[in-house]
């Protein structure tokens, strides 16, 4: 006697995703001399509450989520989670320029230092919701690195920093249409 088993197979191809970003190039990455203060502020946006870590592990929790029940928003969230890896894997060079570490580790002024939590992630159940996180997690991420440049007097990291946020901005657009579309 044979038993019959039931298989499920996930519909969703996520072949040929790439990353979602703004049609501009990246400036070079450098740093004029090496600045632990500056160091400390990118480590911020590296893996603090507000940053490219909990950025992509979000957007790869919602894709995940999404992928069987709707597909074209679970592909368009994966492209904007590589983008945020990209944003990552550049603040993560910068920051050893800088003379910083790396090691999840977001080191604040007040020198308080916090290691990365999935605490810092919103995972909400509804489609809508997770779009208006997103979005807002975007804005959050823009200002931060606004106000990140006002404290760096470094031009070359102002530079990429002000590429990101053309990135996020990009991002906070296609979020927004999306959901106006649900």
């Amino acid at each position: 006697m044979s038993e019959k088993t039931n298989t499920i197979t996930a519909s969703c191809n996520f072949m040929n995703v790439t990353p979602i970003m703004a049609g501009l190039p990246y400036p070079p990455l450098q740093v004029k001399a090496r600045n632990q203060a500056y160091a400390s502020l990118l480590s911020i946006d590296y893996c603090g509450s507000v940053s490219e870590l909990s950025a992509i592990t979000q957007y790869i929790n919602n894709e995940n989520r999404l992928s069987y029940e709707r597909c074209p928003i679970a592909r368009t969230i994966l492209g904007i989670a590589m983008a945020e890896m990209m944003h990552l894997q550049k603040l993560g060079e910068l920051i050893c320029l800088l003379g910083g570490r790396i090691d999840f580790t977001a080191r604040y002024q007040n020198g308080g230092n916090r290691m990365w939590t999935p605490e810092y992630l919103t995972i909400p159940e509804s489609v809508s919701k997770m779009l208006m996180a997103d979005i807002e997690a975007e804005k959050a991420a823009a200002h931060q690195y606004q106000m990140h440049m006002d404290r760096i007097q470094d031009e070359y990291v102002n530079a990429v920093l002000a590429r990101i946020i053309k990135d996020e901005e990009y991002h906070i657009m296609l979020l927004q249409w999306m959901l106006k579309e649900l």
